[in-house]
This record gives structure tokens, sequence and C-alpha cells, in this order.
């Protein structure tokens, strides 16, 4: 692995408008940086992170079916009573996954290990799966790429037949915050994945979705919505006033309720309970846990909840390297081994492995200059090296 500079396009920023990037940066500031990418061996794509990734995924399925029967372990994960039918219904049920994406510290050198895995609400899907493609053929036509350089990234066929499998030929609604610009060009972009793979759709803001008194989802025309993605996390519809009706509704979830037994932190400590010798799991502990002090003074605390960095501390030997502010930690912490994001030349990148389905298919790179990874992070392409 290793950070290649190669000189952005001039053009990039009129490129990622005439392809629907809209949200490439704002206040001045780029989000998307194509003026360097992450190079990796063919070698360090398949056994590093692409075996590994569906590897802890298939872990975390395991995990989720002894979960929901195991009440001790939804209370340790601070997912409220009344949502734990809902939760066991759409996994005994069979309710499909499309998405999720699990991040890496990973330099090229050690095994990657798992920090968390987002498998609600992740978005940079968009860039991922069409922007970053779009970059890797205009930098190969250009010669910014070698012969034969080619890119993880199998993400938006995936996504489309994904669709097909779960709608079947339907219909599937989308909704979001309209007002906030990632988020609903992450949702436009899968949007039209589910076109493209024969469902009928149609975007809702969420302030434009209610409850009947027969617990079905319905439009503001009172039009059932029978299959819903939504880019809200399940710990906040568990938390709003329909939250109690979500067992008992006919609609169905796209991502489904057993999902927010893999949303959260407390995941990783109970990875770690049962696979403690795995290469690709830190030392995790719940804050509870008197287990916890075999982590010694280098570890990073972490909410159960928690995004963008938000509320994450980071000790290394004692000293903190990180202290976040932010909304999370009511519902508890875990500690976690601290597995450092390597350094290249002041620069720290997160690599994030792509679940669709049940399989790995791409990654994104998102850089910083700190040791946790915000929503100031860059996203850095990257390319697999010619043979």
């Amino acid at each position: 692995m290793r950070r290649v500079p190669l000189g952005a396009r001039p053009d990039w920023r009129a490129t990622a408008r005439a392809n629907g990037f809209t949200f490439h940066g704002s206040d001045g500031l780029d989000y998307w940086d194509e003026s360097h990418a992450y190079g990796f061996t063919l070698a360090e794509i398949e056994a590093d992170i692409e075996g590994p990734s569906t590897e802890l995924h298939a872990l975390c399925l395991a995990f989720v079916a002894d979960a929901v029967e195991d009440e001790r372990i939804l209370a340790s994960l601070a997912i409220p009573e009344h949502a734990w039918d809902a939760v066991r219904v759409s996994w005994r049920r069979g309710d499909p996954s499309l998405y999720g994406r699990l991040d890496f510290a990973y330099g090229g050198i050690d095994p990657a290990k798992l920090l968390e895995y987002n498998a609600d609400t992740p978005t940079a899907l968009y860039e991922t799966g069409v922007f970053q493609w779009l970059w890797r053929e205009d930098a190969m036509a250009s010669g910014r790429l070698p012969p034969g350089a080619d890119q993880f990234n199998t993400v938006h066929e995936r996504l489309i037949a994904r669709f097909r499998e779960i709608g079947a030929g339907g219909d599937v609604a989308f909704t979001a915050y309209a007002d906030a610009p990632e988020d609903r060009g992450t949702v436009a972009y899968l949007e039209d994945c589910a076109r493209q793979a024969g469902l009928g759709t149609r975007f809702l803001d969420l302030a434009d979705i209610g409850l009947r008194p027969d617990g079905t989802f319905v439009d503001r025309v009172l039009c059932p919505i029978p299959l819903l993605f939504k880019l809200y996390p399940w710990e906040w519809a568990f938390a709003d006033p329909f939250g109690t009706a979500l067992h008992a509704t006919p609609t169905r979830f796209l991502e489904p309720s057993w999902k927010a037994v893999l949303s959260n932190k407390g995941l990783l400590a109970h990875l770690y309970a049962r696979e403690p010798g795995h290469p690709n799991l830190l030392p995790a502990f719940f804050e509870t846990d008197p287990a916890k002090a075999s982590l010694g003074q280098s570890f990073a605390r972490k909410p159960l909840y928690s995004r963008e960095g938000a509320n994450v501390l980071i000790l290394r030997d004692g000293q903190v390297l990180s202290n976040a502010g932010g909304p999370y930690g009511t519902e508890g912490f875990i500690r976690q081994g601290l597995a450092e994001l390597p350094d290249f030349n002041g620069r720290r990148p997160l690599v994030g492995s792509w679940i669709v389905g049940d399989v790995a298919v791409g990654i994104c790179v998102r850089e910083g200059a700190g040791p946790v990874t915000t929503d100031t992070a860059l996203f850095v392409p990257h390319f697999i090296e010619a043979e």
C-alpha cells in the first residue's frame, strides 16, 4: 500500500457536477481529493481486505442469530426493550440487508484491524461505486495510471443485482433529510440503482412519512409504503413516538431492524469475546467490564452509538491523542485496543470495505490528519497496481 501523487484533473469539479456528484465539497472546502491516490497490490486487496471482510461479516451474522434469542445481549447493546420484538421479528422473518461498510485500520504491513461496522446508514457510497471508477477510467486514458491498473470496485453492479433480488420487480420508497446534501445524494444514487434493477421508486422527505392506525407507514396522501429505504439510524427510529409500533408494521425496511445489533460499537466487544484470537479483531470490552484493565493505558474509548468520531477518546501510553466532543455516550461506552491509523507523510487513511448482501465488493479510502476519522476527512481514490 502506498500513497501516490498523481495530480488532479483541472476540470474534475465540472466533471463531478456533470455526473451528479454535487456534494463533492461545501463551504469552499473540497471533500473529494484526487491530487493523489492509494495504490494496493492485488494480494493486499484479496488476502488482507476482501477475504477478511467477508469472513467478519459472516461472524456478525452468526452473532445476530444468537443476539436475537438473548435478552442480555440486546440489553448490553442499549437497544430499548420495546424494540426487541422488532429486531427479533425482522431476523426470524429473514428480512434482507442491502449494504454496509466495515472500517479498518490498515497500512499494508500488519493485518487489517476492524474499527467499527457501519451496518445501518453508511454514506460515501456514490463516490465509491461511481465517481472513483470514472476517475480510474480517466486516469488510465490520460496516462496518470499505467496500463493494467485496476480497482477493487463492483459496488455499482452488485447494488443493482441486490435490489433486483430484494425488490423482485416491486416498488421501493426512499427517505432521508431532503435538505442534507450528502444524505440526499446517497439516497438519489440508491434510487437510481433500484430503477436500473427494474423497481418503481419514489423519494419522500422524512417529514412526509406518517403512521396509519393499523401500523402501516404511509406518505402524505396516505398511500401505503410496503418497502422503505431509510437513511435514518435505527436508534433514532426506536426513540421516536412511532418506535413502539415497529414490531407490528407490515412495512419492510432497508436496512432491516436486525441491523441495529450490528450498527453498535458493543458489537466489537461481543465479537472479541467470541473470537479472541482473530487476526482482524482488536481486544474490546464494555466500559463496565473489569477486563478493560488489560488494555492498560493505550486504547480507544467509543460510545455505543456515535458517528464521525464524535465523543471518541484515544489514549497512547496514557497520553491523550484525541478527545472529541459530541452528543453521544449516555448509552455507554466500550474500550478497544489501540490500532492507530497508518501515517503516510502526515496523512492517515481509513480503509472502508463495502458489503453488499453478504459479499465484499469494493473499498473506499478516507483520509485525515488526526488519529480519528471525522466529517472533515477527504475521500481519496484507490487503484490496484498493475502486476
